[in-house]
């Protein structure tokens, strides 16, 4: 809540020719702006949503560099544009060994396996919805040190992988995770190869979080869940060495930095 009243104190004045954004351009944000409702909005030549009250949402990758180019047009074609340069960040690297090796180097048949799951993923975190849950703000969702954090280059038995887009949590088997924001469950499946007991939960706009290795889960695909709602527990499903929870968030597919919103 105080999240949502600093945001609209930034925001109350009433925008024709200029937008606002909240939020630092910097690799894994999640920015959020105003704009008037009448008005379009791109975001690198990229349309995107605009809610009745002029709200829009959009990301930046982990890697992503160069400039953000935002333009607002007007219902007389009157166009607003800024650039913003992107920050680069310096991200860690991070070695975790005791894996076994079928989890580093699947089979054939584990990799055909882990496509379909991923497509699953993928159309989960696709969905533009209008739903403003997003602007809340975001709380922690399980009390745990973070072991893993967004951005870490991951060394997997001694092997290079992709990096780690997420943030980890440890924490004991059983332990309660809670939704960080209302959300609408787009995906709970509980045998995933990789991410085990897995739940992804739609904000809107394209902004989704993921919660992965669980060992129950408390809900249904469809469920409308409230802020602060029990949704599963701590496990160590799928690829993990330990109970822990892996905490990711997305607009659409660009993963955004945990820790960034949470702050």
């Amino acid at each position: 809540m105080r999240f949502l009243i600093i945001f609209f104190l930034l925001f109350q004045s009433t925008l024709v020719n200029a937008f606002e954004l909240n939020g630092e351009i910097i690799q894994g944000a999640l920015i959020i702006g105003k704009e008037h409702p009448n008005n379009s909005v791109y975001i690198n030549k990229q349309k995107i949503k605009l809610s009745e009250n002029g709200i829009f949402v959009f990301g930046i990758n982990f890697n992503q560099t160069g400039n953000i180019v935002i333009e607002s047009s007007d219902k007389n074609n009157q166009i607003t544009s800024k650039t913003y340069q992107i920050k680069k960040r310096q991200y860690k690297i991070q070695k975790i060994d005791g894996l076994h090796e079928k989890m580093v180097t699947p089979d054939q048949e584990s990799l055909e396996i882990i496509k379909k799951e991923n497509d699953l993923i993928k159309n989960a975190q696709l969905i533009n919805s209008d739903f403003e849950f997003f602007l809340s703000g975001f709380s922690k969702p399980v009390d745990g040190v973070v072991t893993g954090v967004y951005g870490s280059q991951r060394i997997l038995n001694g092997k290079p992988r992709s990096p780690h887009l997420g943030v980890d949590f440890a924490a004991p088997k059983g332990t309660e995770v809670k939704s960080p924001a209302d959300g609408y469950v787009t995906l709970a499946e509980k045998g995933f190869y990789f991410t085990g007991g897995s739940i992804i939960l739609d904000h809107g706009h394209g902004v989704s979080t993921i919660y992965a290795h669980l060992d129950e889960i408390l809900l249904r695909k469809g469920d409308l869940i409230k802020k602060g709602q029990v949704i599963g527990k701590v496990g160590s499903t799928g690829r993990a060495t330990g109970p822990h929870l892996h905490f990711g968030m997305n607009w659409f597919d660009v993963k955004i930095d945990p820790e960034l919103i949470l702050k």
